[in-house]
């Protein structure tokens, strides 16, 4: 059963599943589509299709904040919102294996996707075919072998996240492709969209949407540190 998190005439959005498709592929799997399309069906009784636009994409293994449009319009303003680097703010939580050399930092890096492996690598200058990558980070909590950082996102790109942190030797807990050793149980990553923030598009009002992580030992025990106020304070800059 899909988790709703935010749902108006113009736009709905759902708390992701790590392993969850979002959109079909060569495997025809169901989708994370086409339980929203259902969903929407039968409680506004439509007959017909129901339209769900995909203004972003969320990796399959990662889990969290999805949100889609619900009408041409709202898709169309979204997509535009989503281009702009101001527009939306997007927030992400990571499990990594270490400490980060800095409590915070910005990274900015030149991401190439390579298509046959499905994996994108980090240049520190541009170099053909890459796109310019932006990411700020902060440390704000650590238990005994995990360490959690937020993170907010200044451009979309390929795995951006996962192969920005990989430049500092930092990996995901159960990131596979990007070098943690162990798979996690469920497939998916302790990467998590914690937050979205945005202007509506249709409504020109504030919306702040957020999701809590999946049920896991240790996202559990962040979240006991985060319910108990004990995260690291925002330090002014």
């Amino acid at each position: 059963m899909v988790e709703i998190l935010y749902e108006d005439n113009h736009i709905i959005a759902v708390n992701k599943a790590c392993g969850e498709l979002v959109q079909s592929d060569i495997t025809n799997e169901r989708t994370l589509v086409d339980e929203i399309k259902d969903y929407l069906k039968e409680k506004y009784n439509k007959p017909g299709n129901v339209f769900v636009g995909l203004p972003h994409r969320l990796d399959r293994p990662t889990s969290g904040v999805f949100m889609l449009a619900k009408t041409g319009k709202a898709l169309e303003r979204l997509n535009m919102m989503f281009s702009k680097r101001d527009q939306i703010q997007k927030t992400y939580w990571a499990v990594v294996n270490k400490r980060p050399p800095k409590y915070s930092d910005t990274l900015e890096h030149y991401l190439k996707k390579n298509t046959e492996k499905n994996k994108s690598y980090a240049y520190p200058k541009p170099v053909p075919g890459a796109k310019y990558a932006r990411l700020s980070y902060r440390h704000v909590a650590s238990l005994e072998r995990y360490h959690l950082l937020e993170i907010e996102l200044h451009t979309g790109r390929h795995h951006q996240i996962r192969v920005q942190l990989g430049t500092l030797n930092l990996r995901i807990k159960g990131d596979l492709k990007y070098g943690f050793p162990r798979a996690n149980k469920n497939k998916g990553i302790h990467l998590h969209a914690r937050k979205l923030e945005f202007i509506h598009p249709v409504k020109k009002t504030l919306v702040t949407i957020l999701a809590e992580p999946p049920e896991d030992k240790v996202w559990n025990e962040f979240l006991k540190l985060f319910r108990n106020n004990q995260f690291s304070p925002v330090i002014p800059v």
